[in-house]
């Protein structure tokens, strides 16, 4: 009995040990699968990076290269502010070469991320591995667009901030009208690409001037407007102006001088040719200086430059003044302003003379004269030729009283007419205003 019971009591001592022992070994399979998912996790989350550049390569591989798609297919770009500089004005082929430099930004939702996964706000991304906009000036015959650096910044809510450098050639018809003293305003039409209600659309905010001097001229003013309350159009109207001083030494005052000249050139004697000569030097100058200022003269356009009408009317005075005074030194020679007629004779020299001869040869025909009368025929001789002399050269002293007369009316008249018209063409070069359209490129 005794036995038995040992032998039962080891029987389940034995059975309890199996079971214990199964449960372990379940036990240990379950810790062993436990610990080896556990190391796979671990290792997953090892793989999955968190850092900046890991969240700029997460948004490189998405490849957002096209326009973000709204519900209205409009996507608005921001433009916080643009720096301008006028670059040069071809003032011949009536050219506004500019330059811009623009900040934009723009919302792209899919370029966001949680800022629990990834606790940054900003990351800067290649510029061509995202969309960005472009800009192009409306009015300009050549434009070109650049990226101002090959990176952008993203922020976390997927604003995008990106500048853009435009350089344009504008077709401007600047006012030329006033040239030296020329001003004029011309419009730098900037849009962006819109179709039926879908594409980009352009908030401006403000506009900055930089480095307004550069050669001749001079930008005044900029502005940003809207042509005729279309947000659609939107422009920066630029403000010039003329550095006159170059111009006016060059062009303007040499002309003053050559005609000033010309003015004083009336105190030299009609008699000797001096005076001439002088004006004939005068005319040859200015006509070689109006060919080699030629180039630098502007271009015409609506409003073509009154300075060509100066040169012109300048030249014209010179011209005139020239022919007067040549008409008027032969006036005072010769008596006469035919220019086919001979010089004149002494009618009364060659009339006495004539008659002397004929009683001469009666005398020596006839009989031969005493000495008493041979002498006196010998001083009438000689007091007809003295006042022959006379005559003429009281003729001629009228001749040149009456021409040095009328040298004095028209020097008189020149000044008079040559003053009041330097005066009023001065006057409207500076004052004149003339009105050109410069948005007929928008119709």
């Amino acid at each position: 009995m005794a036995h038995s019971f040992q032998c039962a009591v080891r029987t389940s001592r034995e059975v309890l040990q199996s079971e214990m022992l199964r449960f372990l070994t379940h036990s240990l399979w379950k810790v062993i699968f436990l610990l080896s998912f556990l190391k796979i996790g671990c290792g997953h989350a090892d793989s999955t990076c968190t850092t900046r550049r890991c969240l700029a390569e997460m948004l490189i591989s998405q490849s957002r290269l096209s326009q973000p798609q709204s519900e209205n297919c409009t996507q608005k770009i921001h433009v916080p502010f643009i720096e301008y500089q006028t670059l040069s004005v071809d003032t011949k082929n009536l050219r506004l070469i500019s330059w811009l430099q623009a900040a934009l930004a723009w919302t792209d939702p899919d370029l966001g991320w949680n800022t629990l996964v990834y606790p940054y706000n900003t990351v800067v991304l290649p510029v061509n591995t995202v969309w960005t906009p472009e800009l192009h000036v409306t009015n300009g015959i050549t434009t070109t667009m650049e990226h101002a650096s090959s990176d952008l910044l993203v922020n976390s809510n997927g604003t995008v901030k990106h500048n853009v450098i435009i350089k344009a050639e504008v077709n401007c018809q600047v006012n030329l009208f006033n040239y030296p003293f020329a001003s004029d305003k011309c419009p730098v039409a900037i849009q962006t690409w819109s179709k039926d209600g879908c594409g980009t659309e352009l908030v401006f905010g403000k506009v900055i001037l930089i480095d307004s001097n550069h050669g001749d001229w001079q930008t005044d003013s900029v502005a940003l407007q809207q042509h005729i309350g279309r947000e659609d159009r939107n422009y920066i109207l630029v403000g010039l102006s003329l550095n006159f001083l170059n111009p006016f030494i060059t062009l303007l005052l040499p002309s003053y001088l050559i005609i000033l000249a010309d003015v004083f050139s009336f105190s030299l004697s009609l008699e000797g040719g001096e005076r001439n000569s002088f004006k004939v030097t005068l005319v040859l100058s200015f006509t070689m200086f109006l060919i080699i200022l030629n180039d630098q003269l502007p271009g015409d356009s609506q409003c073509s430059p009154i300075i060509r009408i100066h040169f012109a009317v300048c030249l014209v005075l010179m011209v005139l003044s020239m022919l007067v005074s040549m008409m008027l030194t032969r006036l005072a020679k010769d008596s006469s302003l035919v220019f086919c007629s001979k010089g004149s004779v002494p009618e009364n020299t060659a009339h006495n003379d004539k008659k002397e001869d004929e009683e001469v040869k009666a005398d020596i025909s006839v009989v031969q004269l005493n000495s008493s009368e041979e002498y006196s025929r010998m001083l009438r001789k000689v007091f007809n030729f003295l006042e022959a002399i006379e005559a003429q050269t009281r003729k001629i002293e009228r001749n040149q009283m009456f021409a040095n007369k009328i040298d004095k009316t028209y020097y008189w008249c020149y000044l008079i007419l040559g003053s009041v018209y330097f005066f009023a063409m001065t006057y409207v070069m500076m004052n004149y205003k003339c009105t050109i359209n410069h948005f007929d490129f928008w119709y």
